[in-house]
């Protein structure tokens, strides 16, 4: 194998099945029932990646998560401090239902689309950022909390699986190859979110051929005027708002 262009230590693996957590009919929105498999577990042992997602782990909204693109979710472990001094609450890994959470400094500024990573066994491609919604708010009773991660742009990323394999935390992401260093997980967010109405930009950024299908629906659709530019209510909010 080639000197990695980059080595991204991995501080924890987590796994997850979808479960129903909330009391049915509470007047408070956030505290209603609902199903998700945010809350993972971490795991120390080897387990089989596939082309979908890690062994043991699954995903509770099959319309809006999971598939291809978001074989596996990364989180940088660094705003995690920052995320505890917010909620004044202990924010660890697998906080935000990430099956990767990183160690050190290693964040959205740092990593690209497309970027190909040797993770074990597997080889794994960044496919888009994560876009928050409104289940990281019902999961830790904050309603601004899905806005705070779009608005900060800490909002991790989704990876795409080109080879299965067997993987565990120690083997780390070592990067084989940078085909779309331009592309920045940071510079895409910008582009979805505080320059959305940069139609070069988006453009550019619809044009890149390693993003996500659920990302590049997004981008040509505002492009053809298909989709309007601020459409991230739903999304945030979701069934928290009433």
């Amino acid at each position: 194998m080639p000197t990695p262009l980059l080595s991204l230590p991995v501080a924890s693996l987590q796994v997850g099945r979808p479960g129903t957590l909330g009391e049915p009919g509470a007047a408070n929105p956030l505290q209603r029932a609902w199903t998700t498999a945010l809350l993972k577990a971490p795991v120390i042992e080897a387990h089989w990646l596939s082309e979908l997602n890690i062994d043991g782990d699954e995903q509770a909204d099959l319309h809006n998560h999971g598939g291809p693109d978001q074989a596996l979710c990364v989180y940088p472990g660094v705003h995690y401090a920052h995320w505890s001094a917010q909620l004044g609450q202990r924010m660890a890994a697998g906080s935000f239902g990430e099956n990767l959470t990183l160690a050190g400094p290693w964040a959205e500024k740092d990593v690209c689309i497309g970027d190909i990573f040797q993770f074990g066994e597997a080889t794994v491609q960044v496919s888009q950022p994560r876009s928050p919604c409104w289940k990281i708010a019902r999961r830790w009773q904050e309603p601004l909390l899905p806005q705070w991660l779009q608005e900060t742009g800490f909002t991790g990323w989704y990876m795409r699986v080109l080879r299965p394999g067997r993987i565990q935390p120690g083997s780390g992401l070592a990067l084989l190859d940078r085909p779309y260093p331009e592309w920045t997980v940071a510079r895409a967010n910008s582009a979805k979110y505080e320059q959305r109405h940069d139609r070069a930009l988006v453009a550019a950024l619809a044009a890149c051929p390693a993003l996500g299908q659920r990302w590049l629906r997004k981008m040509q659709g505002r492009l053809s005027g298909a989709l309007p530019l601020n459409d991230d209510a739903n999304r945030l909010q979701g069934p928290n708002a009433g």
